[in-house]
């Protein structure tokens, strides 16, 4: 079962323009309440290791808990909804403070209040 700020990687196909592709890490963002209902789609936010610094990036360090291997920034700008068929495996999980500032950046892209 996937948890709000699982890791996982995707199975994303080929890429259009500069939308993230093929085998790509991601951050689960959907609510737990969500999740528990066992979706077959979620909203997920691309991992990059290619760190550009932008406002709508939120940089995650390696740690014993979310399996990355190296700083990878959430590519908050990306959001999107995937089929959970498209999930080829879980690494780990970011944390409550990381996945607040990626849903903060997100609430911020969107011009939802905070």
């Amino acid at each position: 079962m996937l948890t709000s700020g699982d890791v996982v990687d995707l199975d994303l196909g080929l890429p259009e323009g500069r939308e993230a592709g093929f085998r790509h890490p991601a951050v689960v963002v959907f609510a737990q309440r969500i999740l528990d209902a066992d979706p077959s789609v979620v909203h997920v936010v691309p991992l990059t290791s290619t760190v550009r610094g932008f406002h709508s990036e939120v940089l995650i360090v390696p740690d014993g808990h979310n399996g990355l291997s190296e700083p990878s920034a959430a590519q908050c700008q990306h959001l999107r909804a995937v089929s959970t068929g498209r999930i080829v495996s879980t690494r780990g999980n970011v944390g409550a403070m990381i996945l607040g500032q990626v849903r903060e950046t997100i609430a911020v892209l969107l011009d939802i209040p905070v």
